[in-house]
């Protein structure tokens, strides 16, 4: 295997149709933070890093919102965002009072993990995974 120095992953980039509304989604449903903004009017498109942590030590998400796009297909290739989660039944919970959209309640695989599954404003696709219990 070959091993790259100092590669690491930095992000996901996910076509938003509206990045305030998907911003709102990520910060007070998902409790993410606002890493960075970028405009750029010449190619007609703004972003936002967002994450959980800084982006020199976290993997991140870039949200870009194309003027004038109102819309995306989510195409069948991209899978789902993973995120870890202490307790995923109380982060279902929260997501659903905070307005999130639960889209599978939470179920034990075999592994022993809890996850289950909610949808952004743009319809993609996010698992909620909880460690199996030590032991």
């Amino acid at each position: 295997m070959t091993m790259i120095a100092g590669a690491r992953f930095l992000h996901t980039m996910l076509h938003v149709a509206d990045i305030e509304r998907s911003i709102a989604f990520y910060t007070d449903v998902l409790g993410m933070r606002v890493l960075r903004r970028g405009d750029m009017p010449d190619e007609g498109r703004r972003n936002a890093f967002i994450g959980y942590g800084p982006e020199e030590n976290t993997t991140v998400l870039e949200l870009t919102d194309y003027r004038g796009r109102s819309a995306y297909e989510a195409g069948d290739a991209f899978g789902h965002i993973a995120l870890g989660m202490d307790d995923v039944r109380e982060a279902c919970r929260l997501i659903a009072a905070a307005g999130g959209q639960v889209t599978r309640e939470p179920f034990t695989i075999a592994s022993g993990k809890v996850i289950a599954f909610l949808a952004d404003p743009d319809g993609y696709a996010i698992e909620l995974v909880q460690p199996a219990p030590a032991g």
